[in-house]
């Protein structure tokens, strides 16, 4: 095996294949692999493998086959030099005497940036910074976004037609996509910190968004629900003390719902069978913290004109805002076409996985995945770079990053 490893790119490839093993268990950390190489030989590997566990280096450093002083490391992520959950890894290469240390790039964390690199290099440590620094980044794109933006990494994910629908016009849906897509949905599940959906989708398709990936971990379930309509016998309210659980809602736009409600302008539906709506939103409020589900009040966008009566919109910098101080680093968006629409209009979508599957269902109404008003010229499209176009079973999945 050794023989296969003759350059630091070649180690380095080695360091993202452990890295990736953590995906699903660190967040919000990143993923970090670690090799230690002596006299051309690999003695060590290791990579962080939960949040709030050692990291890559020091896992990799405890378990040495032999001495490794005067060995080389190559790690993916630069090595971190302050007290967290775990010590720094700076120290434990300087105390195990590594005399080189290639670097795959440079962490964001204002608690490093830079600074790892220059506590070892002051200690005689020889570094090299750069070592496939692409494919470094992209690894742990969540984590740089996070990091410098402050706010969570967002990714759209919807399955479609090949006419462009998400439903037929009846409104099924199960399914559209085949069962190899499905299956790789679990995964992005597994991968992302949280799952966003609007409560049209709760209403229409009364979904669990959990993990069924085997040893998966469930994501943080968000709900967009301005007018707290959602179905208080949900599989999402039913479980919600099981997997965490967060509605986002405005006590004004759910006021005056109730009060619409009851004077005949509006329906109200909190009951998936019985279609009983709960008397008060006080009612609401405490029926749904007693079942677990956190509540954040975010304010309203501001309307624009011929908005729907009814139908206000969450500010949804301010949620995301207020998500990402909560640790919530990423998000799979799965929501219908209007929240995605409006995601897309707010510019806080970074990347998109779109499954199409060779299927026609036709239908002038039937959903599309990003409705809204849409663009009134091509120039004016959302693009993608980065693209990359896989086959699942009969389906086609595009993924690829907005272009800014």
């Amino acid at each position: 095996m050794e023989g296969c490893f003759q350059t630091p790119e070649d180690y380095m490839r080695m360091v993202l294949t452990l890295a990736r093993q953590g995906e699903g268990q660190v967040s919000p950390n990143p993923m970090v692999g670690c090799v230690v190489v002596k006299d051309g030989r690999i003695i060590a590997q290791g990579y962080h493998e939960k949040y709030g566990g050692f990291h890559a280096e020091r896992n990799a450093l405890l378990h040495c086959q032999e001495n490794p002083e005067g060995a080389e490391l190559y790690v993916n992520l630069e090595p971190c030099c302050h007290h967290g959950k775990t010590p720094p890894c700076t120290d434990i290469i300087l105390e195990k005497k590594i005399t080189k240390v290639y670097v795959g790039c440079l962490d964001s964390n204002p608690k490093v940036a830079g600074m790892g690199v220059r506590i070892l290099q002051e200690h005689g440590v020889e570094v090299e910074v750069g070592i496939l620094e692409e494919e470094c980044r992209t690894l742990n794109e969540v984590f740089f976004h996070y990091m410098e933006e402050k706010l969570p990494f967002v990714t759209m994910k919807y399955a479609m037609t090949l006419d462009g629908k998400i439903a037929c016009e009846s409104g099924d849906s199960r399914w559209v996509s085949g069962a190899e897509s499905r299956d790789y949905v679990q995964c992005l599940r597994n991968r992302y910190r949280g799952i966003m959906v609007g409560i049209g989708t709760v209403q229409m398709d009364d979904p669990m968004l959990n993990c069924r990936m085997a040893g998966g971990r469930n994501p943080v379930r968000i709900l967009c629900d301005a007018r707290l309509r959602i179905p208080l016998d949900s599989q999402i309210v039913r479980t919600a003390g099981e997997i965490e659980t967060i509605v986002a809602w405005n006590a004004q736009a759910a006021e005056a719902f109730r009060a619409a409600s009851s004077s005949g302008e509006g329906s109200c539906s909190q009951n998936v069978g019985t279609g009983e709506c709960a008397k008060t939103v006080g009612e609401t409020v405490e029926y749904l913290r007693d079942k677990g589900i956190t509540l954040l009040e975010i304010p309203l966008k501001r309307e624009q004109p011929g908005s729907k009566p009814l139908s206000p919109e969450l500010d949804l910098q301010q949620l995301l805002q207020q998500l990402g101080g909560r640790g919530i680093d990423s998000i799979l968006l799965e929501g219908g076409g209007t929240l995605n629409a409006s995601m897309l209009q707010e510019r806080l979508v970074q990347r998109v996985y779109a499954f199409a599957a060779p299927k026609l269902v036709a239908g002038a109404n039937a959903k599309s995945p990003v409705e809204g008003t849409g663009v009134q010229q091509m120039k004016d499209a959302v693009e993608l770079d980065d693209v990359e176009i896989s086959r699942m079973g009969k389906d086609i999945c595009i993924t690829g990053i907005i272009k800014r």
